[in-house]
């Protein structure tokens, strides 16, 4: 049996979200009303997983994450509301160590729990065997305070001439928004290839996570929500709510937003970007790199890169809040190398200067 403990303010969400586990059959279910009490059952009950809201009473779920990872750590899923301020506090929670986040699709007491029921429950199971990255206070409180004052690049024009210099392509999941910090944020502002990242999240956060990381990065970051020209020193975030594709508009490379596409699961989808590098560059001048998350999304076209000449990256087990995605990769044959996350950005300047 898993134990689950369930903290949230709302009786309805609790009964609601109690209702989905039950019918698995195979959770063993304990509730909290606020942060306070959540701190207390983690102790008594000791639970496996937890799902925790982050605005209630008495304490909030972000106190009470910063407490539950200080005094006994435990996987933790997020249950916030689909708002900019929800997403805001969404990414601390990560920072602060929880493995994912769920968003309620009708706000902060959701009659409509049920349309991510499936989704909450992989995500609950996933967390179960996720890798626990607890951030220390302070280095969390250092960064967010400097907040990054270090110059931008100046803009480089990307014309077609230069089209074969070389592009980076991510792919990131469950245990993303923590990792890609972690590694951006060591890119110089002079790095000399264009970086398009496709990070499963939903529209309402990608562009807080996308001005989060441009004050964090030396290189510029964008979210992608309508036709981009690609330039080295930017980093361009998928949109949610839809897939990010290359193109050539005008003799230029383009990224542009489209619309879900429905025969892939995950979005803003890996695959279906990376598909459109493939289409649109040379693959021995593309750099894919396959990083935390759980499924496969990704990972048949980055083995296609590797298999047309490209160089690969996926995230080791080691670092990796979920191995899937990245296992998905070496399955296939298709890494040239496998590192931890804390070795990436290192191996992508050394690739760049090359």
């Amino acid at each position: 049996m898993i134990k689950l403990l369930i903290v949230d303010d709302s009786a309805l969400m609790r009964r609601h979200l109690g209702m989905i586990f039950e019918a698995e059959g195979d959770f063993e279910i304990r509730f909290a009303r606020n942060g306070k009490e959540a701190v207390e059952e983690n102790i008594n009950f000791q639970p496996d997983v937890i799902t925790l809201d982050i605005n209630m009473p008495e304490m909030d779920g972000l106190t009470a994450l910063s407490l539950i990872m200080t005094e006994r750590p435990v996987p933790v899923v997020m249950v916030s509301s689909l708002t900019e301020e929800g997403a805001l506090a969404t990414f601390e929670a990560l920072n602060l160590g929880a493995i994912d986040y769920i968003a309620k699709p009708g706000g902060t007491i959701s009659l409509s729990i049920d349309k991510i029921q499936q989704e909450l429950v992989s995500k609950v199971r996933a967390a179960v065997k996720a890798r626990i990255k607890k951030r220390p206070a302070q280095d969390l409180i250092h960064r967010l305070r400097e907040e990054r004052k270090r110059p931008k690049a100046d803009r480089v024009a990307f014309p077609r001439e230069t089209k074969e210099g070389g592009l980076v392509v991510i792919g990131v999941s469950t245990g993303g928004p923590r990792t890609l910090e972690d590694i951006l944020s060591v890119l110089p502002a002079d790095f000399p290839f264009p970086v398009l990242v496709a990070q499963h999240m939903p529209r309402s956060f990608t562009r807080p996570f996308a001005e989060r990381l441009n004050k964090l990065c030396m290189m510029t970051v964008t979210e992608v929500s309508r036709p981009v020209k690609v330039e080295p020193g930017n980093i361009y975030i998928a949109r949610g709510g839809g897939d990010m594709v290359l193109t050539e508009r005008n003799g230029r490379l383009t990224l542009i937003s489209k619309p879900e596409n429905p025969s892939f699961l995950w979005h803003p989808s890996v695959e279906v970007l990376g598909r459109s590098v493939l289409d649109q560059y040379n693959p021995e001048k593309v750099i894919a790199v396959l990083l935390t998350g759980m499924g496969n999304d990704g990972a048949e076209a980055f083995a296609e890169i590797k298999r047309r000449g490209g160089r690969t990256i996926a995230e080791s087990e080691e670092s990796a809040v979920v191995f899937g995605m990245p296992a998905e990769l070496i399955k296939r044959g298709g890494a040239t190398l496998v590192l931890p996350a804390e070795k990436i950005a290192k191996q992508l300047m050394a690739w760049a200067e090359r």
